[in-house]
């Protein structure tokens, strides 16, 4: 658009008061991702019109104060300072801050007051402010901050064109904040800094003599002169003589100011209503009833993966198998219709046909996210995770592993403590990510789905086993490589609010696709790895292709079809005779012999070559386990709309597995200890090149990727082959 203004917003607040939410009303879809240069945190940005005004919003990470504490409140800072190369000052700010609590939230505004950027106030939750009886002067409020001040509801999009417009006109005005002032003594030590640091933008000396021990003093500060140095610890003994001894003299200064500016502003009922959300709450934080609650609701959501997902899981399988059966009849034999159709269709189909359940999983995780239930969940661990030597904050990067390990990992940024961080990197990808769900959920069909309940349980059983394993690895940790005080845990406690059907949409929208994504970029390219090396050498001893053979049983079957009744014998051992020279093939392969060389390894634990295959296969990727399972465990004709849809885990591939560990009666009679044993395997191995990555850049080491990925390999063998021995013990004995 010719003559668009572009003017770049940086949106900031406290954890909690609707940001990113704000964030989405704001920029809608128009929105992407990006790592910044030389950090690993990722900073969304998104772009907001308003008449012929373009505005780059960029939402950067909650924090309470510009006193960086951690990482990524670190970036924030630099970001707004303007510290990052090629990085330039924002243009505007959009402070949130939560109408329920102004008073604490405005400390943080007060600070980006001493960045002289032109900025607006968004105050948000005026709807339960309301509710509360509390009432604001937003007019008296403005004229006493000497900024725009714009109530909004942002989950509704309320006033967010008033917002955009007084945004527009301060930076149009050069509407600029007054500092709130500060002592004598303490602008005369800042000013004699800035003279040995001239250079460096005035806020980023004053922020270096506030935040005595912060991250910002750690990665500044050795940067700076002697002189400078040596300076900075004199002033702040001086201050100290005055009776401001930083940062506490500070703080307590901006929260009188604050009381100031609010006085006549805010008025609250004189007796607090206890309310129905009030109710839940004392039973959502209950060390009985809360975690009660907790078990309940873990419980629904794993049943809900099973029940609920069913119909489109087969509607999926459906259209999957009706897609082969396209691409079989239209192509002849050879290599490029069983790579379509076996290792594309099949193998990256069987793991697309899990996205539903995928996508419970989120829709459940995002509602009790967006409704506070996430923040109680975490009180309660609190003294389970304190004992065993885990941070407090280290509840919700473990439970945002359960989506991913990746974000979850990258989210320990909020604790402060680096072994504290550094032992909840080590154990997040214990915990059982979505990308295992698709192998659990085929398995636990397959072999563990009756009665109606054994399915969720089993499946919040396989996920507890996460929280088990989590905390008693940290509390080793702690106590050998990473010994250190045991942690304290200060957390905020959002209030209960309803979820808004717009969150849960783009957090459940946001992993499907890219779980989608991913099915199209990493796993085709495995699997069409995986089929390769599967499919060759496609000859026999004799020079003849397994297909031609395969074609000629394939044309006597339907000969023997014609027959009706009396070729009912002869299809049936013609199908044998087919599946038998399937499986020589796939035996034969390259990935086949090594599978074999490989099996006195898998042996202890209940596997034969073929588990061994699907798991050396998904080391890459989780998810590529079951893509290797549908090329290998392909038996016979497609089968039929009718034989498809059927009851919980009887998929094509479900079925092919029952009948391959139900020929041989030594391994029917331990297949339940054999899928057991796999799925414990799965659930404490580290099979995930983007996991190890990701740990490689926030520790800057190769050392603890490779001892990660060393422990939970070592362990998931020990564990699985426990499963499987205990299980052929327990068996014997009871037959």
């Amino acid at each position: 658009m010719t003559g668009t203004k572009k003017i770049r917003v940086a949106l900031l607040g406290n954890p909690n008061t609707g940001k990113t939410t704000l964030f989405n009303a704001l920029t809608g879809l128009k929105q992407h991702v990006g790592n910044y240069p030389g950090i690993t945190i990722e900073i969304k940005t998104g772009i907001s019109r308003f008449e012929d005004v373009e505005f780059e919003v960029i939402d950067l990470p909650g924090t309470y104060s510009l006193a960086a504490r951690s990482p990524d409140e670190l970036i924030a800072l630099e970001l707004l300072l303007g510290l990052r190369p090629g990085e330039a000052p924002p243009d505007a700010i959009i402070s949130i801050v939560d109408a329920t609590n102004l008073e604490r939230h405005l400390y943080l505004a007060g600070q980006l007051f001493d960045l002289q950027i032109p900025m607006v106030m968004a105050v948000n939750f005026i709807d339960e402010a309301k509710a509360k009886g509390i009432e604001i002067e937003f007019e008296h409020l403005s004229e006493r901050l000497g900024i725009a001040v714009i109530p909004i509801q942002a989950n509704k999009g309320i006033n967010l064109d008033r917002l955009k417009s007084a945004l527009y006109s301060a930076v149009l005005d050069k509407r600029i904040p007054d500092k709130l002032p500060a002592p004598e003594e303490f602008e005369q030590a800042k000013k004699k800094l800035h003279v040995l640091l001239p250079t460096a933008p005035p806020v980023l000396v004053r922020r270096l003599l506030i935040d005595v021990g912060g991250y910002l003093e750690k990665t500044y500060l050795p940067r700076t002169n002697l002189e400078f140095r040596e300076e900075l610890a004199a002033s702040r003994d001086r201050l100290a003589t005055f009776g401001h001894a930083l940062p506490t003299a500070d703080v307590r200064r901006r929260f009188d100011q604050i009381r100031h500016i609010l006085k006549g502003i805010i008025t609250r009922p004189d007796v607090h209503v206890r309310q129905f959300r009030d109710r839940l709450d004392a039973i959502f934080t209950h060390k009985v009833w809360g975690t009660l609650v907790f078990f309940l609701a873990m419980f629904c959501l794993f049943q809900s993966i099973f029940s609920w997902a069913e119909p489109a899981k087969s509607v999926i399988e459906f259209g999957q198998d009706w897609l082969t059966r396209q691409v079989e009849s239209a192509m002849s034999a050879g290599p490029l219709r069983s790579l379509l159709s076996e290792g594309i269709i099949k193998g990256v189909g069987s793991v697309l046909v899990f996205l539903p359940q995928i996508l419970v999983l989120f829709v459940f995780i995002s509602v009790m996210e967006d409704c506070g239930y996430l923040a109680r969940a975490a009180f309660l661990m609190d003294k389970l995770m304190s004992g065993c030597g885990l941070h407090g904050r280290s509840f919700i990067p473990l439970l945002s592993s359960l989506a991913c390990a990746v974000p979850g990992i990258m989210s320990t940024r909020v604790i402060e403590n680096h072994r504290d961080r550094l032992t909840t990197i080590l154990v997040a990808p214990l915990m059982s990510c979505s990308a295992r769900l698709p192998l659990y959920v085929l398995i636990i069909g397959t072999f563990l789905s009756d009665p109606w309940w054994l399915p969720g349980l089993t499946l919040f059983g396989v996920y507890l086993l996460g929280f088990i394993a989590a905390p008693l690895f940290a509390l080793l940790f702690k106590r050998t490589i990473l010994r250190g005080p045991r942690p304290l845990f200060v957390m905020e406690m959002p209030p209960l609010r309803r979820p808004t059907l717009r969150n849960v949409f783009r957090r459940v929208y946001d992993a499907g696709r890219a779980f989608v994504m991913r099915a199209g970029t990493v796993i085709l390219a495995a699997m069409i790895l995986v089929w390769a090396s599967l499919y060759f050498p496609n000859k026999d001893l004799n020079g003849v292709p397994y297909e031609d053979h395969l074609e000629l049983i394939s044309e006597k079957i339907d000969h023997a079809k014609e027959q009706g009744a009396e070729g009912e014998a002869t299809v049936e051992k013609l199908e044998e005779e087919k599946n038998q020279l399937f499986y020589n093939w796939r035996k034969e392969s390259y990935l086949g012999r090594v599978g074999q060389w490989m099996e006195p390894v898998f042996r202890p634990l209940g596997w034969d070559w073929k588990i061994g295959v699907a798991a050396l296969a998904s080391f890459p990727a989780r998810e590529v386990v079951v893509g290797t399972l549908g090329i290998l465990y392909k038996q016979g004709e497609v089968e039929t709309k009718d034989q498809q849809i059927s009851e919980v885990g009887e998929t094509p591939l479900a079925k092919a597995i029952r009948s391959d560990w139900s020929e041989e009666p030594s391994r029917n009679k331990y297949r339940i200890a054999t899928a057991v044993s796999l799925i414990v395997f799965f659930a404490f191995c580290c099979q995930c090149v983007s996991t190890l990555a990701v740990i490689r850049r926030e520790t800057q080491s190769l050392l603890w990727p490779t001892f990660t990925f060393v422990y939970m390999t070592a362990l998931a063998y020990l564990a699985s082959m426990a499963t499987f021995q205990i299980g052929r013990l327990i068996i014997d004995r009871s037959v």
